[in-house]
């Protein structure tokens, strides 16, 4: 069968359980249904085989299975797995979160962008339609105050004035339209930094709400509400464990309790804390960022005041960007406010899918059953067992790491999510492992164990363990998610975790030195000169070809044609002409040459001067 045939037949098996489910009073969404398929397909008690094709018999049987899994609202299986799936598809971290918020915030402000930036105002009253546009933009992008509010739009209004009088709208219609957007950008920060202000100055700002006092009071009551619900899962835990270790020890208490789902339980409130420590984690995230905004939020006010002061006029240089700061504060404080609700939702939500627990073991029939049985808490059962260490030497072809040998020893990718690697295929427990026993690396993948005996009877062959560990998934498949096998089930790894399942781990330092050496360029190049990517390029060529099988040379002769000379023109070519309209004249006069004799005296007392003239006659030139 192929590919498209069994995604065509997986498709209609899909539509028939919602179809056969809806008919029963019961909504089911794709999603679960799908997931549901694929448990029923893996779990072994069913005798399907993924690798044959199923007939129409095996087909009404998948169908029904899936069908009487999907009604049995009893069962916690079912409320783990509906967790899991609504966990996948609504969860998203940080950074995920607020980008698709900030992609839904432009993608509802594009058409205001849109109608700003493609207007040519020509007349002074499209001129101020426009910067009404405007007003209306900076409002709708910061979030702070109504549009039908007049006080907020008059507020907003002045605050734009005083950065972008109407009088500039000349000029700025005459830029492009990435110009454009940009400067509105900006021009919302700064009114937000500017009502910032003034709100602090408690000049305006009435339709502003006090994020970080709202922030500080909303954290710790949204911390308190998954600490609560965490509580409350490690106590069911904690006694779900103690009954299921009492049943493998007691045959009488085995054949009492066999009826009850207690495994099934277990699972369930161990998936519900797994989700909730993700969350509590996400608020812990929150608390941290919002104490350090905080401090930059009253940092940036305080140096803004100190720069404005009482002075009449400020260079922008000076406090744009300061107001610039405080508005992108501000923007992360509302962020801060969207993930908040987020995990209020989220938290709430998912509180629903542990209410079975509720129903199945009401607290008279749960402290009734657990008269006589010690329930120890994870912490101490780790406690037990912080003296004990496996002992290396024991073991000849195992690698155990241990906080003093290993690097990032706190940062290992654990398998199993942490829980002991012998009791979960063993014993069919999430029992808490302890590191500190010494954690097995084996085939480049870590485990822990919940005592020095269950670490001993897993080394001695991994491999088998690990194997009942995969078939105790395929029996109780949200197993697959809870301890995170998707190395063995990769097509039911869940969304969230494929996308996270290499971020913020950290692989333990091997202690060992290694080289490499390769050829380089091993094979000869295989450069296709006439290769062409461009399709529309393998077209024009194709067309040419074509176009020349097509084509003929033709030549024809005839008798006018015959022997013709080439005809040819002659002209004069022009002459070298002068004028000449002056002529060069000179003329020369004689230099007087005069002396005079006498000048220094004599031997009389009288002095005699002769003066004797030398100078030419003019003839004689």
């Amino acid at each position: 069968m192929s590919c498209s045939q069994s995604e065509s037949v997986i498709k209609k098996i899909i539509r028939e359980i919602g179809q056969e489910c809806a008919a029963q009073g019961q909504s089911v969404s794709e999603t679960l249904v799908a997931f549901m398929v694929k448990a029923v397909v893996l779990d072994p008690r069913n005798d399907f085989n993924v690798d044959q094709v199923l007939t129409k018999k095996d087909v009404q049987n998948l169908i029904q299975l899936c069908v009487t899994r999907l009604l049995d609202t009893t069962n916690p299986s079912l409320s783990t797995i509906k967790m899991q799936v609504y966990f996948d598809t609504n969860y998203a971290n940080r950074d995920e979160l607020l980008s698709e918020q900030h992609r839904i915030l432009e993608g509802r402000l594009a058409p205001v962008v849109r109608d700003i930036t493609e207007s040519r105002p020509q007349v002074q009253e499209e001129i101020k339609n426009v910067y009404r546009k405007i007003i209306n933009y900076v409002l709708l992008s910061s979030g702070l105050g109504s549009s039908t509010d007049t006080e907020v739009v008059r507020e907003v209004t002045a605050a734009l004035q005083s950065i972008f009088p109407q009088a500039e709208m000349i000029t700025y219609v005459s830029l492009s339209k990435k110009n454009k957007e940009q400067q509105l950008k900006n021009l919302a920060m700064l009114v937000t930094g500017i009502r910032l202000y003034n709100k602090e100055r408690g000049k305006g700002g009435s339709s502003i709400d006090d994020l970080p006092a709202i922030l500080s009071e909303a954290i710790p009551s949204a911390t308190r509400a998954v600490d609560e619900g965490l509580n409350t899962c490690h106590m069911l835990a904690h006694q779900y464990t103690a009954l299921l270790e009492s049943v493998q020890e007691d045959q009488h208490r085995y054949i009492q309790l066999s009826s009850l789902k207690l495994r099934e339980a277990l699972f369930n409130v161990r998936q519900y804390e797994a989700f909730l420590c993700i969350l509590l984690s996400d608020a812990i995230t929150s608390a941290q960022e919002v104490e350090k905004m905080n401090a930059q939020f009253a940092a940036t006010m305080e140096q803004l005041k100190n720069t404005v002061q009482n002075k009449v006029s400020i260079g922008t240089k000076e406090v744009f960007p300061l107001f610039f700061a405080l508005s992108n504060l501000w923007t992360s404080f509302q962020d801060e406010i969207l993930l908040l609700s987020f995990l209020r939702n989220m938290t709430n939500n998912l509180q629903q899918f542990s209410e079975i627990q509720s129903q199945l073991f009401p607290e008279e029939v749960l402290t009734s059953l657990l008269e006589g049985v010690a329930v120890k808490s994870d912490e101490e059962r780790i406690k037990e067992t912080m003296e004990t260490r496996v002992n290396v030497s024991d073991f000849k072809n195992q690698e155990w790491l241990f906080p003093e040998t290993t690097d990032n020893f706190d940062q290992l990718l654990i398998q199993y999510h942490g829980f002991c690697a012998h009791a979960i295929g063993v014993k069919g427990l999430t029992l808490p492992g302890n590191p500190a026993i010494g954690i097995l690396k084996h085939k480049d993948k870590c485990y822990v164990f919940s005592s020095k005996e269950a670490a001993y009877i897993f080394a001695q062959d991994p491999d088998k363990f690990i194997q009942l560990n995969i078939e105790k998934a395929q029996e109780y498949v949200e197993l697959i998610q809870l301890l995170e096998l998707r190395h063995q089930f990769e097509y039911l790894v869940p969304y969230v975790q494929a996308r996270n399942a290499d971020k913020c781990l950290m692989k333990p330092t091997t202690k060992c030195d290694s080289s490499t050496q390769t050829d380089t360029h091993i094979l000869p190049p295989t450069i296709v000169t006439s290769y062409e990517w461009n399709e529309w390029e393998l077209r024009r060529k194709a067309i040419k070809l074509a176009n020349l099988r097509r084509r003929l040379t033709h030549a024809t002769q005839t008798d006018l044609s015959h022997i013709r000379r080439e005809n040819s023109t002659q002209v004069y070519l022009p002459k070298d002409v002068s004028t000449q309209t002056k002529c060069d004249n000179s003329s020369n006069v004689p230099r007087p040459q005069i002396f005079l004799e006498g000048l220094r005296g004599g031997s009389s007392p009288t002095t005699r001067m002769v003066k004797v003239d030398l100078t030419r006659a003019v003839d004689e030139t």
